[in-house]
């Protein structure tokens, strides 16, 4: 608080275009069969930041990278994707930030300490291990997973773009992202 700084949560999950299922239907006595476009590999990356400050609306960033499975592409955020969205997160922000995540390998390595330590305006806290109760992010994708739920899109293309409309909309409603937090034990700043 006396930092001015933004309570930041940051966590990253994944989609592929095999959908979660929800609920199913069909004829008694036949299995139900969900059919799907595309091979395996296919999947959306996604990286988020839910950010808390007193007296202003709680704020949610993200970013997305599609994995269409080709050789040599990164399958997942590395230590340059995380500070890049950690810088759009300060910039959208324009105050500090204290960081709060879990702990993944890439989180962890020189390369990303060397990063953090090179932004003075970023302090970085460790959630404790395996614990993604505590962290409001984990609810944030849950909503997204659940929203999504018995979605089978034809493209990465489509996934992309029903997952970056559903983002956006939790986007414009901070009571969500109150509610995240709320969920994780956690009272707002």
């Amino acid at each position: 608080r006396r930092l001015g700084a933004w309570i930041c949560f940051a966590d990253e999950s994944g989609i592929s275009l095999r959908p979660a299922r929800a609920r199913t239907w069909a004829r008694r006595g036949t299995t139900p069969i969900v059919t799907v476009a595309g091979r395996g590999g296919r999947k959306l990356s996604l990286a988020g930041i839910v950010a808390y400050h007193a007296g202003h609306q709680p704020r949610i960033i993200y970013r997305t990278m599609v994995h269409r499975g080709r050789k040599g592409e990164p399958k997942g955020f590395g230590e340059d994707h995380f500070a890049k969205l950690l810088d759009a997160a300060h910039q959208h922000l324009n105050a500090p930030i204290v960081l709060l995540w879990d702990g993944l390998p890439a989180h962890k390595s020189a390369k990303m300490r060397a990063l953090i330590t090179a932004r003075p305006w970023l302090r970085v806290y460790r959630l404790p291990g395996y614990a993604p109760e505590l962290n409001p992010v984990e609810n944030l994708w849950s909503s997204l997973k659940r929203s999504m739920a018995n979605l089978a899109p034809g493209r990465t293309d489509d996934l992309l773009r029903v997952a970056k409309n559903r983002l956006k909309r939790m986007q414009y409603r901070p009571t969500l992202a109150y509610g995240f937090l709320a969920t994780s034990g956690l009272a707002p700043p």
